[in-house]
């Protein structure tokens, strides 16, 4: 129904529009791009799985690998990396004990170092699923990653 309604928000000839934002919001609910969701959507949207495949290919926001319960990016480009950017991915990923594009063991939290977040004003930033987070510290990375952690 989801995707109905995203189909219907794009005139007759112009309904392809609707790719990205299906897949994005498969992406959110099964945590990966499965080979039948891209027939799913091929059928649907009569594209072929190569044109599909293009967009997967060429998006590094959708994943074809398992994302965790929380998807963490940490971005590197000028303004952050200029303000700790790189050492707060490093500082990530030894308290996540996980490398680029890895998940935790329990599956609770994916990491990724991106190029750009759009936050440059309030560098060093992260991203956690659509949340931005601003001015991070080691310390506030921290805080963070602990809240994102499953409770005992």
């Amino acid at each position: 129904a989801r995707f109905e309604r995203m189909i219907g928000n794009y005139p007759a000839g112009r309904q392809k529009g609707a790719l990205i934002p299906m897949l994005l919001y498969a992406q959110d609910e099964t945590g990966q791009i499965t080979d039948e969701l891209v027939d799913e959507v091929s059928k649907r949207l009569s594209v072929t799985r190569v044109e599909i495949e293009e967009v997967l290919g060429y998006y590094t926001m959708l994943h074809r690998e398992k994302r965790g319960s929380h998807h963490l990016q940490v971005c590197t480009n000028v303004s952050c990396m200029l303000r700790g950017g790189e050492e707060l991915w490093e500082h990530a990923c030894g308290k996540l004990g996980i490398g680029n594009r890895q998940t935790t063991a329990d599956g609770s939290i994916s990491l990724e170092e991106v190029e750009c977040i759009g936050a440059c004003s309030w560098a060093p930033a992260v991203l956690v699923d659509y949340d931005f987070h601003f001015n991070q510290t080691p310390d506030k990375l921290d805080e963070l990653i602990d809240s994102l952690r499953p409770k005992q």
